[in-house]
């Protein structure tokens, strides 16, 4: 078939309209049938029109509706027809799209290429940025997070938020803190996270068989009570003015916390370097308070809290940054959430480049992987099926009668998209390895009622991510061994202790480093014991001569009432004897009503296990 053209005169050109649109269309169906042609009747075809007399011109107004229609039509080409006969340019389109229109699902015994590494090219020497030959105490490493300065901000805060809270009419005794006192008061916060209580009471309960004799000794349970009421991070009347910008885009939700966690957040990248191999995972901070910022998750032990968005190194579970979601404009980019988080903790220039990074699929996405790379970043992770921009294609692809061990994967440039059947499919993709590389898997199968062990081909990805996400996994362990959870109504206050947990595991870490001497629980007690101010191999017993009688009240000077003012019942006669006998002695050191007669001597008897 030949397609013949016209030539248009300036009598069809000026034509009515209808005549002109009628003319488009069987324009455009001969076009159609063209198109359809094989390539060997389309050459005759073209060599017919050259060698004939006739022209073929349109106006430049018919030629743009011409164009549209002929763009029109072979989008509605099926591709399945004839598809060689067309230039192959299914490597400059997404994957997804090509995977619909010419790609299917490879298996594994198809090689793929691994894709050219970037160089890694760290900005700093990996490890910790402190002098090896240097000796460093648990409470010097802590420092480097908490400095004075830093301790000092936050007393002087405190010591306001006090101050407002007085004059709003609250009724107790208040000193500003100092900072020592505020050492010595995180001090008993570690000590509380290494040995449990029910309650923060228990910790002063006296004249039990579980008192604690060691809190009463550096801080009284008022006056510790009274620094947790009034801690703050930010100055109350800072606050009060970021408050009033409440429902505009210039109030900050993270405002109470700011001045700390940039404090904390520099310290991180400041004396440490990563090495390799990163990992990014979501952390909870449990909180049911501030329902503008707390967050519901369904998989989590506690449903209610805070979302942290935090970057690890993999070989150690060392926190290198971390940023904290407070609501859909966390991240105005427009990208995401998850696309910004990542970006917002994978800074070149403080990381360097060629880093290879690893997420959930929570996070990962083809544009997400591709942008990585384009920085000179590898990425991997695991993905969803439905998330857009993943290849959709079901041909040659996995079912459910998969076999086990069965691996297909697709690769878009330096993207691969990988599904390996293990108890169900998994879904991985890359841009750091090739789909499969002769990695092989342990698995227990019930083979006629009996376990066997079996070995399965295991893409290449996989294993990379099952080994470097385990980093982000040992973070989390780390910071529970020894968290710190207080009960309390203020959410600045829950994150103020998890700031305390990244310090002091992150020190910990620093310090495995350097010396490797001390396991984790050893390093915390040290901590303790220094950040308190004592020793900790020196119990703090108290001496018998600190065990005196001393009278109950203070001496009236109405004679006829000194043998009654200060009696009060004794807690020996109380406890043993089952009677309320009243008296106006007390121990001196344990602050304990006792009688001190020459028929009943309380005294003696209290202190006879002492």
């Amino acid at each position: 078939m030949v397609w013949n053209t016209k030539k248009l005169n300036e009598e069809e050109v000026s034509q009515p309209p209808k005549k002109k649109k009628k003319k488009r269309k069987e324009a455009a169906a001969a076009l159609l049938t063209f198109i359809k042609m094989p390539r060997r009747s389309r050459k005759q075809a073209v060599q017919v029109n050259m060698d004939s007399d006739e022209e073929f011109t349109i106006s430049s107004e018919e030629d743009e509706n011409f164009e549209d229609e002929r763009l029109h039509f072979e989008d509605r080409i099926d591709p399945v027809v004839d598809t060689n006969e067309f230039e192959d340019d299914s490597d400059k389109k997404p994957v997804a799209k090509r995977a619909k229109m010419t790609l299917s699902w490879k298996a594994e015994t198809v090689a793929d290429m691994t894709p050219k590494p970037w160089r890694f090219l760290p900005a700093r020497e990996p490890g910790p940025q402190l002098s090896l030959a240097d000796s460093h105490s648990p409470l010097s490493l802590f420092r480097m997070f908490f400095s004075e300065t830093t301790v000092s901000n936050l007393c002087h805060n405190t010591n306001a938020q006090a101050a407002r809270a007085l004059a709003n009419g609250r009724k107790y005794s208040w000193t500003d803190v100092s900072v020592g006192e505020m050492y010595r008061y995180i001090g008993l916060v570690f000590y509380m996270a290494t040995v449990k209580m029910s309650s923060i009471a228990d910790y002063w309960r006296q004249h039990s068989i579980f008192s604690m004799p060691f809190p009463a000794t550096v801080m009284s349970r008022d006056r510790y009570r009274t620094i947790s009421w009034n801690l703050h991070m930010s100055h109350p009347d800072a606050d009060k003015e970021n408050d009033k910008k409440r429902g505009t885009a210039e109030h900050d939700r993270l405002f109470r916390i700011k001045p700390l966690m940039d404090t904390i957040r520099l310290a991180c990248k400041a004396f440490y370097h990563p090495r390799k191999n990163l990992a990014v995972n979501e952390r909870f901070v449990a909180c049911k308070s501030n329902a503008e910022m707390a967050r519901y998750m369904k998989a989590k032990p506690t449903k209610v809290g805070f979302k942290f968005f935090v970057l690890t190194d993999s070989s150690n579970g060392y926190t290198l940054d971390f940023s904290v979601y407070a609501g859909k404009n966390s991240f105005p980019t427009g990208r995401g959430i998850s696309y910004d988080a990542v970006m917002s903790l994978m800074d070149k220039k403080v990381l360097g480049s060629g880093y290879h990074v690893y997420m959930d699929d929570f996070y990962t996405s083809p544009k997400l992987l591709t942008d990585l790379f384009a920085m000179k970043f590898g990425a991997c992770g695991t993905y969803r099926d439905c998330r857009k921009g993943f290849p959709q294609s079901a041909s040659n692809s996995l079912t459910k009668k998969s076999t086990r061990g069965s691996i297909r994967w697709i690769r878009d440039g330096p993207l691969v998209c990988v599904k390996w059947m293990d108890k169900k499919e998994v879904s991985v993709c890359s841009t750091i390895h090739a789909a499969y590389e002769g990695h092989r898997v342990k698995r227990k199968v019930k083979v006629q009622d009996t376990w066997k062990t079996k070995i399965f081909p295991c893409p290449a990805p996989l294993t990379a991510y099952n080994h470097h996400m385990a980093g982000a996994d040992l973070s989390d362990q780390l910071l529970q061994y020894y968290t710190v959870k207080h009960k309390t109504m203020k959410w600045y206050r829950k994150v103020f202790l998890h700031f305390l947990d990244i310090a002091a595991t992150n020190a910990f870490i620093l310090h495995t480093e350097l010396h490797g001497n001390m396991t984790h629980k050893e390093f915390m007690e040290q901590l303790t014991a220094e950040l308190c101010g004592v020793s900790q191999k020196a119990s703090p017993k108290q001496t018998s001569s600190d065990h005196v009688p001393v009278p109950g009240a203070e001496l009236t000077s109405d004679v006829r009432n000194i043998a009654t003012v200060g009696r009060r019942i004794c807690a020996h006669c109380k406890t043993v004897r089952g009677k309320k006998q009243q008296t106006p002695w007390k121990c001196q050191a344990c602050d304990v009503q006792l009688c001190l007669q020459l028929n009943r001597n309380c005294f003696q008897e209290w202190h006879k296990g002492l």
